[in-house]
């Protein structure tokens, strides 16, 4: 899903919840629009959540235990890829066809007039590798970590009945204004919080309450995607900037929808998945998949629209092509990578995908 969304290709490539295209309504553009910036938005906070859930459920162990173990599985692989991506751009931009690429797609882009990594000052450069990542993904790794750090104070304002209605209606006012510095982002917090919330009070996991009913959630999701999305292309000219408000608060409602429908009514699908041996293969490469695939998969966007001359369809098409070659082209490299090399495989994954 991540990689999905990254592969977006609609003129306005950098999506908020209250993006609008700018652009015509087509069925391209409602697709992409409709899935990247709807449909599959409750993905990260699914992950904050269950990351927030894992920890709590094993809080027994020494805290400097827990965080030895995650700055090995989250900070030196943060580190590692940060630098691989300032590597891997700075030799694209070697080359004259693809330094066109890089500059287009404005990924590195520090103002109008310098848009590659060639153009940054040395200090520049730190900084996109240490607080600002070139493979933007990364910021999930980033945050997630800082979070494991405060992991007993977020317990505390979790659990202390006084503090949890003030700690969480903050939470929740950041996710709603789309709070996001560099090292705290509000919609982490409220999703993580909730999953320490969620195993410190046996909520159960397994089988929904009547309120939660995942085919009534996940209806819901798909209204509130598809009204979202016909609004960002249509709004504008029926309710001025309102438009933007009112986007966005759909845009959190569909993320807590699709969560909740996603949580509980995917059980079967994940069943059956997982009693495939091809897919168990694959999905031991998830995490090389997504340190690797940006952002070599924005910056080759151009490069696709290229490679397809810009024949009819052909939107669409690289957004099926792109993310599915990329995904190809990362699991290629990680299974290469850890039968030849698996020390270093294990380093670059924090242990993940034996």
């Amino acid at each position: 899903m991540v990689v999905v969304d990254h592969s977006y290709n609609l003129n306005l490539r950098y999506l908020q919840p209250w993006t609008l295209p700018g652009e015509a309504l087509t069925a391209t553009s409602f697709t992409e629009y409709f899935i990247a910036n709807g449909l599959t938005r409750f993905l990260i906070p699914m992950l904050f959540c269950i990351s927030g859930y894992l920890l709590a459920m094993r809080d027994n162990r020494p805290y400097k235990e827990t965080i030895h173990k995650r700055l090995r599985t989250l900070g030196i692989p943060f580190l590692i890829w940060s630098a691989a991506g300032i590597a891997f751009v700075y030799t694209l931009e070697m080359f004259p066809a693809t330094r066109t690429l890089v500059a287009s797609s404005k990924v590195v882009q520090i103002s109008d007039t310098r848009l590659l990594i060639h153009d940054y000052h040395w200090y520049e450069i730190l900084v996109r590798w240490l607080l600002v990542p070139i493979s933007y993904q990364l910021w999930f790794l980033q945050v997630l970590l800082v979070y494991n750090l405060a992991y007993p104070a977020l317990r505390w304002c979790v659990l202390h009945k006084t503090a949890r209605w003030i700690f969480f209606t903050i939470a929740v006012l950041l996710w709603l204004a789309t709070f996001g510095g560099v090292i705290i982002d509000g919609e982490g917090l409220l999703f993580f919080s909730l999953g320490i919330w969620i195993q410190k009070n046996n909520f159960n996991i397994e089988k929904p309450s009547w309120w939660l009913n995942p085919l009534v959630w996940g209806i819901a999701c798909i209204i509130l995607c598809a009204g979202k999305t016909w609004l960002a292309f249509k709004g504008e000219a029926l309710m001025g900037n309102a438009v933007y408000s009112l986007i966005s608060f759909m845009h959190k409602l569909s993320v807590l929808s699709g969560l909740v429908a996603a949580w509980y009514g995917c059980n079967s699908l994940v069943s059956w998945c997982m009693s495939r041996k091809w897919f168990v293969w694959i999905s031991g490469f998830t995490f090389i998949i997504y340190v690797a695939h940006a952002p070599g998969v924005a910056i080759f966007i151009d490069g696709m629209f290229a490679l397809l001359h810009y024949s009819d369809g052909y939107r669409i098409i690289s957004f099926v092509l792109l993310p599915a070659i990329t995904i190809a082209t990362c699991i290629v490299f990680g299974a290469l990578l850890r039968r030849l090399f698996p020390k270093f495989y294990t380093i670059l994954t924090g242990g993940r995908g034996f």
